[in-house]
C-alpha cells in the first residue's frame, strides 16, 4: 500500500484561513488553505463544522426538491437536477439504493423523522412501480430505469432498453430492504428482499475472468444477456464486480434465519470464491454506471472500494483482510489519482477508466474507506490525506444544498445518496470530524428504529437487543445509561454504549 507521511491532525488541519486576494474558485467557493497551504473546507473552522453543515444542506435540498409534471419528486425520475428545465435522462441505476443507504445512517445521526419517512416513500414507490413480474426468468427484481421519462414506471435499462435490468443493483436494493425491515418492522420489505435473494441464489454461476456470477445486464423475461455488435464484434454485458450488495443481502438473511438459508449460503460462497479468485487478483472491477455503453469497457472506483469496505468490516470473510483491503485501496488510488489540485495539498479521485474526471462521491468514498482502514489497523499513514480529500469534496456543495459534479451536472446519484454516507462514515471512524457542540449517533451494530435528541437525554430504540453504539456527545457529558453499559471518554467526547436491551436512554 502507498505510504504517506504519518502525521497526527495538527492545528493547521483544523483551522482555516480566509481566502486571500485572487483565491482560486472551486465550483461554488473560493479555496481556503491552512498555514501549510493545504485545503480546508469552505465552511466554518474545520471539518467538525463543515461536514455536518453540508450533510444538512444536502438533505434539505433533496427533501424540498420540486416535483415533475406527473407529481412525482424529481429524485425518483431523474439522475440529474437542473434549475430551470427537465433533464431528458431518467433515474440513476443505483440512485434509490444509495439514498436508502445514506438515509439509514442520517436518521440515526439527526433523529429527523423526515429522513425515515423519505426512506419508506422511496422503497414503497419502487416496489409498486418497478419490479419484474413473478413469472419471468429473473423474477421479482427491480428495473433500474424509467424508459418513458414521466411515466412513473421503471421498466428497463438506460442502454439495453425495455425489459432489461441489472442484477447487481437488485442485490443492493435487497440489502437496503432488509435494513428498512429492521428499521420499520414492516414485513413487506423483508418479503421483497427474500424474493430478490431467491432469484439471485437460483441464478448464481461460478463465474470466471470474463463472466461474473450474475451478468451485468439481463432481460428479466427471457434471460438474454445484453449484447451489442459493433464492427462485427460482439460485446456482452456479462461482467461486473459490484456484488458486495449480494454478500450483504445473503449475510443478513442468513443471520435473521429468513428464506432459504442453505441456498443463500451456497450463493454467498460462490460469490466469495469468485471475488477472491478474480477481481481481487486481476483488479478487473468492471462497470457500474448505467450510462456507459456496453461496448466500452470501464473499471470503476466504486466497485473496488466498496468491496474494500466490506473486507474491513468483515475481517472473518478474508484471512488476509488487512493486506487485501490495502491492495484494493492502493489499486484504486494508483488508477484514479487526479493531481489537478496538488498545489492545494490534495489528490482527488477520478470516477472510472472510461471517464477520467474527478468526482465528489468517488473522492469522498475513497477517503472514508481509507479512514476505516486507519481505524481498523491502527496505521494512520493515510489519515491526513483522506481528510484533505473530504475537505475538497465539500466544495461541490453550494449554500442552498445543490451538489455539482466537477465540470459536469448536479447528479442526484453522486451528490446525495452516494455522498452523504461517506461523511457520516468518516465521522464514525474518527469522531473528531463530528461537531464538537452537538450530540450525534455515529455508528451502531444494529439498525435504529427510533431516536430522539432532547435537552437532557437521548433515547433510542433499535432492532437488536445486544448491540454497540458510538456517539459523539459534544453538547453535554452523560451521567448514566439505562439499557446498557457506557464507556465515556471525556477528552474526545466519545461515548460507547454496549447495549443489552432494544431501548436505551442516555441521561445528562
Amino acid at each position: 500500500m502507498r505510504k504517506a507521511k504519518c502525521n497526527t491532525l495538527a492545528a493547521v488541519l483544523l483551522f482555516a484561513a480566509a481566502p486571500g486576494a485572487g483565491a482560486e474558485k472551486l465550483i461554488y467557493h473560493d479555496i481556503r488553505l491552512d498555514a501549510a497551504n493545504k485545503i480546508v473546507p469552505w465552511y466554518g473552522t474545520g471539518p467538525s463544522q463543515a461536514y455536518d453543515h453540508v450533510v444538512r444542506l444536502l438533505f434539505n435540498f433533496w427533501i424540498e426538491m420540486r416535483n415533475c409534471p406527473n407529481g412525482v419528486p424529481m429524485y425518483m425520475q431523474h439522475q440529474v437536477w437542473k434549475p430551470d428545465q427537465e433533464d431528458p435522462r431518467g433515474l440513476g441505476g443505483d440512485q434509490i439504493n444509495m439514498a436508502l443507504s445514506s438515509w439509514n445512517l442520517l436518521y440515526g445521526y439527526l433523529g429527523d423523522s423526515r429522513v425515515r419517512n423519505n426512506m419508506t416513500y422511496m422503497a414503497d414507490y419502487w416496489l409498486a412501480h418497478g419490479m419484474s413480474g413473478k413469472n419471468g426468468r429473473w423474477a421479482n427484481l427491480p428495473y433500474p430505469y424509467n424508459m418513458e421519462l414521466h411515466s412513473g414506471v421503471y421498466d428497463g435499462d438506460m442502454r439495453a432498453g425495455k425489459g432489461f435490468l441489472q442484477p447487481d443493483k437488485a442485490a443492493s436494493f435487497g440489502s437496503e430492504l432488509v435494513g428498512l425491515y429492521k428499521m420499520t418492522g414492516q414485513h413487506k420489505y423483508l418479503d421483497a428482499a427474500v424474493a430478490i435473494a431467491d432469484t439471485l441464489a437460483a441464478k448464481v454461476q461460478p463465474g470466471d475472468g470474463n463472466n461474473s456470477p450474475w451478468p451485468y445486464r439481463v432481460n428479466a423475461a427471457t434471460g438474454e444477456i445484453h449484447k451489442v455488435v459493433k464492427d462485427q464484434k460482439a460485446f456482452m454485458a456479462g461482467y461486473t464486480a459490484n456484488y458486495t450488495g449480494a454478500l450483504l443481502l445473503f449475510d443478513d438473511l442468513i443471520a435473521l434465519g429468513e428464506g432459504n438459508r442453505a441456498k443463500y449460503a451456497q450463493a454467498r460462497d460462490t460469490v466469495t470464491r469468485w471475488f477472491q479468485a478474480y477481481p481481487m487478483k486481476t483488479n478487473k472491477w468492471g462497470p457500474f454506471f448505467e450510462d456507459i455503453p456496453t461496448e466500452i469497457w470501464s473499471d470503476t472506483e466504486i466497485n473496488a472500494d466498496t468491496l474494500a469496505r466490506y473486507i474491513l468490516e468483515h475481517p472473518a470473510w478474508d484471512a488476509q483482510w488487512k493486506r487485501d483491503a490495502a491492495a484494493i485501496l492502493d489499486w484504486s488510488y494508483k488508477s484514479f489519482a487526479n493531481h489537478e489540485w496538488d498545489k492545494s495539498g490534495v489528490i482527488v479521485i477520478n470516477e472510472q477508466t472510461a471517464y477520467k474526471v474527478p468526482g465528489n462521491s468517488h473522492t469522498s468514498r475513497h477517503a472514508s474507506v481509507e479512514l476505516l482502514y486507519c481505524e481498523k489497523t491502527g496505521d494512520m499513514a493515510l489519515k491526513e490525506a483522506a481528510i484533505r480529500r473530504l475537505n475538497w469534496a465539500t466544495y461541490m456543495v453550494d449554500n442552498d444544498g445543490k451538489n455539482r459534479y466537477p465540470r459536469d451536472d448536479n447528479w442526484l446519484t453522486d451528490g446525495y445518496g452516494d455522498y452523504v454516507r461517506h461523511f457520516l462514515r468518516a465521522m464514525a471512524s474518527f469522531p473528531e470530524l463530528a461537531p464538537d457542540d452537538q450530540n450525534h449517533l455515529l455508528r451502531t451494530t444494529s439498525v435504529i428504529r427510533d431516536i430522539s435528541y432532547d435537552a437532557d437525554e437521548i433515547s433510542y430504540a433499535k432492532f437488536d437487543s445486544v448491540s454497540s453504539e458510538r456517539f459523539k456527545l459534544g453538547a453535554w457529558p452523560p451521567r448514566s445509561v439505562s439499557g446498557g453499559v457506557m464507556h465515556w471518554e471525556p477528552q474526545t467526547k466519545v461515548l460507547t454504549v454496549e447495549a443489552r436491551r432494544k431501548t436505551v436512554r442516555i441521561v445528562r
